[in-house]
C-alpha cells in the first residue's frame, strides 16, 4: 500500500494510576509456586516486565478513551467538524453492542456525518484502523480521522491468578500458556490522521504491508466473546515460544516487501515502534530483521503488554520525549496474534507541544532509552 495524501499529526495516550509490580504478582501465586517448586523472580526474568499498569475499578475502555482523545484534540488544535471517522480499535470494549465508538463519539461532539465504529484485530486494532483512516482520506472520503483503543487488563490479571492457585491440576508444563497473561498492562492511546492539505505537521504516512499467517489462529486464544469491563471473567491460553517463532519468521517475510514498497533501506530507518511483548522477543526480531537495536523505543519494561495501544503508546511516548528528531523515518512494526503482521512508514517533520505529564513511569521509560 502506499499512501500520497496522508499525514499523521500527533500520537496521544493516558496511562493508569495504579502501578503493579511483576514481584507483587509473584507473591499473590505463593501458593502456585510452593506447589509446583518455581523460582520467584522467574517472570521478570523470562519477560523484562518490572511492572504493569491498571485503571482504577470499574473504569470503563469508552471513558478512559474518551479522555485520550481529548487530550488528542488539545494536542492537534483540529477542527472538529472536519474529523469524519472515530474508529475504536482495542480488544476491550464497553458492550458487545453498540460499538464503543459510539459513546466516545457522542461525548466528544464529532460531526453526525461520520464513520463510526469498533474493529478488532488483536493487539494490531488500532494500527488496522489508522489503514482503514489513511484508505478514507487517501480516496477523499474524509478529510481526517482518528483511532483510539483502551486496554483493561485487571480482570484478565485477576482471573488467570485465581484459576492459577485453585486448579490443582495444573503441571509444570500446563502451567506455560497461562504465564502470558500476566504480562499484560492497561493502556490508552490514539492518532490522529488528515490529509496533507491541512495538516499542521507535514508527517507523511509513505504506506506500509501487510502479512497474514492464520495457518496459526490458534496458538493464542481467549475464552468465548465478552465485553470488557470488570465484571467479565476472561482467560487466555498462549503457545508462546511457537507464537514468538512464527511471529518473528511472518515478520522477517513481510518486512524486505515493505521496504521496498515505501522506498526505503535498512539504513534509511531512523528509529522504530514494535509491538511490545517482552524483552527476548524484541531481541530475536531486531536480530532477524537485522536492525539494531538503539534505534527501538521500547516501553514493556514498565507498561507490560498494552495490547493494541502498545505499539501508539510507545510512539507516543518516544515522540513526546525527543527520541525522535524531525526529518526521521519511523517504522511501525506491528505483529499480532492470528498470525498478522502490519508494517508502517513514516516520515516524521514536525512535533505538535504535548501537556502529557512526565510522571515516574515516564521518567524511567525515558531513561531506560537514553
Amino acid at each position: 500500500m502506499k499512501y500520497t495524501k496522508v499525514c499523521v499529526d500527533a500520537f496521544s495516550y493516558t496511562l493508569p494510576e495504579e502501578v503493579v509490580c511483576t514481584a507483587e504478582l509473584e507473591l499473590r501465586l505463593r501458593p502456585l509456586y510452593q506447589r509446583l517448586k518455581l523460582q520467584e523472580g522467574r517472570l521478570e526474568i523470562l519477560t523484562g516486565i518490572r511492572e504493569r499498569r491498571l485503571w482504577l475499578q470499574n473504569r470503563t475502555p469508552g471513558t478512559q478513551s474518551i479522555t485520550t482523545v481529548r487530550r488528542l484534540l488539545e494536542q492537534t488544535q483540529i477542527d472538529p467538524r472536519k474529523v469524519g471517522a472515530l474508529i475504536h480499535g482495542s480488544v476491550c470494549r464497553d458492550y458487545l453492542e453498540p460499538a464503543t465508538a459510539c459513546s466516545v463519539h457522542h461525548s466528544l461532539g464529532l460531526p453526525s456525518n461520520g464513520y463510526v465504529y469498533d474493529i478488532s484485530n488483536a493487539c494490531l486494532g488500532i494500527i488496522s484502523g489508522m489503514i482503514q483512516v489513511a484508505n478514507m482520506i487517501e480516496l477523499e472520503q474524509i478529510e481526517a480521522g482518528i483511532v483510539v483503543g483502551t486496554e483493561s487488563s485487571r480482570s484478565l490479571l485477576e482471573t488467570t491468578i485465581q484459576y492459577l492457585n485453585t486448579d490443582l491440576s495444573i503441571t509444570r508444563k500446563s502451567v506455560k500458556p497461562a504465564f502470558a497473561s500476566l504480562t499484560i498492562g492497561s493502556g490508552s492511546a490514539a492518532v490522529l490522521l488528515t490529509n496533507r492539505n491541512i495538516s499542521r505537521t507535514g508527517n507523511r504516512l509513505l504506506g506500509g504491508m501487510i502479512c497474514a499467517q492464520t495457518n496459526f489462529c490458534n496458538l493464542c486464544r481467549s475464552n468465548t466473546d465478552q465485553s470488557g469491563g470488570d465484571a467479565m471473567n476472561p482467560l487466555m491460553q498462549t503457545d508462546s515460544e511457537t507464537l514468538m517463532k512464527e511471529g518473528i519468521a511472518s515478520a522477517s517475510r513481510t518486512f524486505e516487501p515493505f521496504l521496498t514498497e515505501v522506498g526505503w533501506t535498512r539504513h534509511d530507518i531512523d528509529r522504530t515502534f514494535c509491538h511490545q511483548v517482552g524483552r527476548v522477543h524484541q531481541k530475536l526480531l531486531f536480530d532477524s530483521l537485522e536492525l539494531p537495536m538503539k534505534q527501538n523505543f521500547s516501553t514493556l519494561e514498565y507498561l507490560g503488554n498494552t495490547g493494541s495501544a502498545a505499539l501508539p503508546t510507545a510512539t507516543g511516548i518516544g515522540i513526546e520525549t525527543g527520541f525522535v528528531p524531525n526529518g526521521s523515518c519511523i517504522a511501525l512494526l506491528g505483529i499480532g496474534s492470528g498470525i498478522n503482521v502490519v508494517m508502517l512508514g513514516l516520515e516524521w517533520n514536525k512535533t505538535l507541544s504535548t501537556t502529557n505529564p512526565a510522571d515516574e513511569t515516564i521518567k524511567k521509560i525515558i531513561c531506560q532509552n537514553s
